[in-house]
């Protein structure tokens, strides 16, 4: 069974490093990291950052791979995965995913999210990042819960393609999209899923709301105490266990 991990956004699959090390020692090796065009991968000729094109992009990688698969998201790659499992029921074995938030229908983006979704100011915020040193860089995310190995491998792939896909692809995303979204995934009901709070992360809205999707569904629930939006980084032993636990059970 093939355990895939997608990131989201400002990120690359770096992200992962600490976590798998952990599942690696447990003898989980068959894994998969999928980046998404434009986010540490490159973006394909024609490829415009619509949230369905990246639908198409995760559910065509995801054929590819074929087999048994546990599907992991984080951020927009929690967002990629709720867009595949609502439009391709079934595709997986089973899904474990944070940010569930964003599916509610009473989300309203945070304050970062709505300046990328502003012209003019979106392009100068996501110029700013790019623009950053390493050490600046570094610090930024540090303070974020990110080490700093993790944030110097990042950093090259926080490039102009990445500014440009982050914000066409949240300006596609607003409201009502997100809304949309949660709805025909409630509708499909896909099975086996867990929805990961981390308890200082409140980037998709208040822990309730993710607790209401999941029960929603019928997924499980599991919470991650003191970390943040990062918590793959901040908590992998934690991480490790609660991932390894749900794909056995």
């Amino acid at each position: 069974m093939t355990k895939v991990f997608v990131h989201g956004n400002p990120e690359s699959a770096d992200i992962w490093t600490p976590l798998l090390e952990l599942l690696a020692e447990r003898r989980i090796t068959d894994v998969v990291c999928l980046s998404p065009p434009g986010f540490g991968a490159p973006v394909p000729k024609g490829f415009t950052a619509t949230r369905r094109e990246y639908v198409q992009w995760l559910g065509s990688e995801l054929k590819a791979i074929g087999g048994d698969i546990d599907l992991v998201g984080h951020d927009w790659g929690a967002g990629h995965v709720f867009g595949v499992l609502a439009e391709y029921p079934g595709i997986v074995r089973t899904w474990a995913a944070d940010c569930m938030g964003l599916l509610h229908h009473d989300y309203v983006w945070h304050d970062a999210a709505q300046g990328w979704q502003t012209p003019e100011l979106g392009e100068q915020m996501m110029k700013g990042l790019v623009d950053l040193d390493v050490d600046s860089f570094i610090a930024v995310f540090g303070a974020l819960g990110i080490t700093d190995s993790v944030a110097r491998a990042m950093k090259p792939h926080i490039n102009d393609e990445m500014a440009d896909s982050v914000v066409r692809l949240y300006r596609d995303a607003a409201q009502p999209a997100m809304r949309h979204l949660g709805e025909k995934f409630v509708n499909q009901k896909p099975k086996r899923g867990l929805v990961i709070i981390a308890e200082n992360d409140h980037y998709a809205g208040p822990h309730e709301t993710h607790e209401q999707m999941a029960s929603a569904v019928g997924a499980k629930v599991a919470r991650l105490e003191g970390c943040g939006h990062w918590w793959m980084i901040e908590k992998p032993q934690e991480a490790a266990r609660m991932l390894a636990s749900h794909w056995i059970r």
